[in-house]
């Protein structure tokens, strides 16, 4: 028996040498990636534009990066400015002073034509490329070179100032001459406005321009290689005088940090400025914050103010700021609260469970199925249906360890339709195949698709911690956390933090970012599962860099989707807007709309999905759930009225509330503000109800319950543990605990309520 054991091995061993060569893939614990492109795969372009000098992975997903993926570039979006690279050098403009709103979207983009005007050099007849040369965390460099020329451009979110370093004398062209009012042809500071719209140029000690009345000026810097311009809030003596101190201090890094504090359910991120002083003493530069950043900061700000499509911008001065934000906790699921019924539960789980599971998907339905799984499991837990969580668990198992394995049962490298991970060397990437949305050769959507793939390992962690250890399945699990948002500025494989923007606040969509209007990002819920994701399987796993990254990522995004997307205290969007909320925040403007459907549902919905015990933040403010339910309703209706099915009906037989997508999505959001409102709708549903995909009636039922059991979502009052939630009724509120340890927990909440709660359970007060 051994023998033939024996011989089966190595007969297996000489079937793999011969099939698969040793550098296809790589082996990552149990698991393993490609590393040749598999076949029926579509990547990435091969040109990346890029210096010859940078070295390290590439950053993708930013607001900068037409950059990288263009000879030039799309117009880009480091509010307040918005800057291009064209042919002449790098365009400048101030959108903050000609934003408009309608209907459908707030927009501030950079006008077409060449306004405000571009940076050049003498001699530069044409620059045909900008490669990055350089990029920190929230700053990007452009190279442009053309023979002998050479101009570098830097420029980054918040900052007013283009930082150009050149071997000539820098150029500024305009359209139409604008309006100098301060300095002269013998001063090297001019303050100039172009309509209504300040700027100043600070050039060299020294220089001396020349065409200072017409359409092109030029400054001889006299061999001197620094020259920057910045858009100034006003066009005040004094304004001009605070920006010239700190022009000739360039900014060549930029640097976040976060620091998560359980105990005091505080997350605390540092964003620091690195400088080059080229004249004067001043050390740090200006910035301007955005109102998620303003609003949560005690660091001294100025009486100086940008405008912008997420709203106003308020200038600091220094090496850094830091922010304070509170945790908003998680759950793995809501609980099963007195009086759900629990057969009814049951049916709803034998239902899924009778259901085939799905046949081989792309990553992002397939993604959609593991976070059904994902949130059954702990209902099924609940319930105490332990054949069905391991049903579940098994489907999920089996699904991740086909997608983490490239190779089949006949050692040969799989097929992009077989499920596989490839590793793109060229852009620094893990590609999953199938793939979909342009998440293989545009890059899109990693953290929206492989943020399913980790919340389902994270809820396999949780039960079975040696799933996911690092030589079995954990590895492969930390190769896709890496790939959107890798914490390791030293990462070999991947950029740091590919698909979040630090400095915005949230997460880019896509990896190109080729449009005018800057980077996208639609979904703004699916980047919370993704977040949700890594603090799960950091839990489960000990790994507390992961578990605090999550933490992180999750309440900063949130911030920014109160203030951007949905505006929950109507402080942000302009006035002009009339919709309730931003369903794709974009650089140059906030749309209501999707790509994919003009569906009211849709639309609202792609917002809140999927629906988990991460999703508590919805109900954070109940009376703009209410708005933006009611404006639901009306868009609905209007919809309805369209349709040629209702010609001929009476108007008010229209109710806005006929939901033909997503209904169980949208009892669950207007749960949130009126339950019981919710539960009747859901008990009115028909017979053959479908939910959304990702979705699960079970799910529904549990959430509808629970806020009719317990109320809204109290905002107030934290806890200083990772898994909590406090709910509140007419004044009643429930405080909800949930420990993954095998020890007691105890947990004290913001207002001094304390609980302990045992190992491995919810626990209610």
């Amino acid at each position: 028996m051994d023998l033939l054991r024996s011989l089966g091995l190595a007969a297996a061993v000489l079937l793999f040498t011969v099939s698969v060569q040793a550098d296809d893939f790589v082996r990552v614990g149990a698991g393993s990636y490609a590393t040749r492109t598999p076949e029926g795969a579509k990547r990435p372009q091969q040109t990346v534009y890029r210096s010859k000098d940078l070295q390290g992975p590439m950053p993708t997903n930013r607001w900068w990066s037409s950059l990288a993926w263009m000879p030039l570039s799309e117009p880009m979006y480091p509010h307040p400015l918005a800057v291009q690279a064209v042919e002449g050098g790098v365009r400048v403009a101030y959108p903050g002073a000609h934003i408009t709103a309608n209907s459908a979207a707030i927009m501030g983009p950079m006008a077409s034509g060449g306004d405000d005007f571009v940076v050049g050099l003498v001699g530069a007849m044409k620059f045909t490329e900008a490669r990055v040369d350089g990029h920190s965390d929230w700053f990007v460099s452009a190279l442009f070179e053309e023979g002998q020329n050479r101009l570098r451009a830097s420029f980054g979110h918040g900052s007013p100032f283009v930082f150009c370093t050149l071997n000539g004398n820098p150029t500024l062209t305009f359209k139409a001459a604008p309006k100098v009012w301060s300095g002269s042809a013998q001063d090297a500071v001019v303050g100039f406005s172009v309509g209504k719209r300040h700027y100043a140029a600070f050039a060299p000690r020294g220089t001396t321009w020349l065409g200072l009345k017409g359409e092109k000026w030029t400054a001889d810097t006299h061999g001197k290689d620094y020259f920057t311009v910045a858009v100034l809030p006003d066009n005040k003596p004094e304004t001009l005088e605070l920006f010239r101190n700190y022009a000739y201090s360039h900014v060549i890094d930029t640097q976040v940090a976060w620091k998560y504090d359980e105990s005091r359910c505080a997350v605390k991120t540092t964003f620091t400025f690195t400088t080059r002083t080229y004249e004067g003493t001043a050390v740090g530069t200006l910035f301007a914050l955005y109102p998620h950043q303003w609003t949560r900061t005690s660091s001294k700000l100025l009486d100086l103010t940008y405008n912008s499509v997420r709203g106003p911008m308020m200038v600091g001065v220094g090496p850094s700021f830091i922010t304070d934000m509170t945790y908003p906790g998680v759950l793995p699921s809501l609980p099963l609260v007195a009086g759900l019924d629990r057969k009814k539960l049951s049916s709803f789980i034998a239902d899924e469970l009778n259901s085939s599971p799905p046949a081989m998907a792309d990553t992002y339905w397939m993604g959609k199925q593991l976070g059904k799984w994902a949130t059954l499991i702990p209902i099924a837990e609940q319930l105490g249906d332990t054949a069905a969580v391991e049903t579940i668990s098994q489907r999920t198992r089996t699904t991740l360890e086909n997608f983490f394995t490239a190779t089949n049962a006949t050692n040969q490298l799989k097929k992009a339709s077989n499920g596989v991970f490839f590793y793109d060397a060229n852009w620094s990437t893990l590609i999953g195949y199938p793939a979909s949305f342009g998440s293989d050769d545009q890059l899109n959507d990693h953290h929206f698709h492989y943020g399913y793939f980790i919340r389902a390992a994270g809820e396999l962690a949780r039960r079975d911690p040696a799933w996911a250890a690092d030589g079995q399945w954990g590895g492969m699990v930390r190769m896709l956390a890496r790939d959107i948002a890798s914490p390791d500025r030293e990462d070999s494989l991947f950029p740091f933090l590919r698909t979040f923007d630090p400095y915005a606040g949230h997460s880019w969509a896509s990896g190109h970012s080729k449009f005018a209007d800057g980077n996208n990002n639609e979904s703004s819920s699916e980047a919370i599962n993704a977040w949700y994701g890594l603090i799960l399987f950091g839990e489960a796993t000990s790994d507390r860099a992961l578990r605090d990254l999550g933490v992180w990522l999750l309440t900063t995004e949130i911030e920014a989707i109160n203030d951007y997307w949905f505006d929950v205290e109507n402080q942000y969007h302009h006035s002009g807007f009339s919709p309730s909320v931003v369903t794709m925040v974009w650089g140059g403007k906030g749309a209501n709309g999707t790509w994919f459907s003009a569906n009211p549902e849709m639309v609202h919905g792609i917002n809140w999905l999927p629906l988990t015990g991460a999703s508590l933040y919805l109900g954070r403010y109940p009376e703009y759930c209410a708005k933006n339910y009611e404006a639901l309703v009306e868009e609905n209706k209007a919809d309805d009225l369209r349709k040629p099915a209702n010609a001929g009906k009476p108007a008010a037989s229209i109710t806005g509330t006929q939901w033909d997508a997503w209904a169980d999505l949208v009892w669950m959001y207007r749960a949130c503000s009126d339950p019981q409102d919710a539960l009747k709708q859901f008990h009115a549903r028909p017979q053959n109800f479908k939910p959304e995909e990702g979705n699960s009636l079970a799910n529904t039922y549990v959430w509808l319950m629970a806020f009719d059991k317990l109320g809204e979502v109290e905002r107030e009052i934290s806890a200083n543990c990772l898994f909590y939630a406090v709910f509140n009724k007419q004044g009643q509120r429930t405080y909800i605990a949930w420990n993954m340890s095998d020890m007691p927990l105890a947990v004290t909440f913001s207002d001094g309520t304390r609980l302990t709660c045992p190992p491995k359970s919810f626990l209610l007060k």
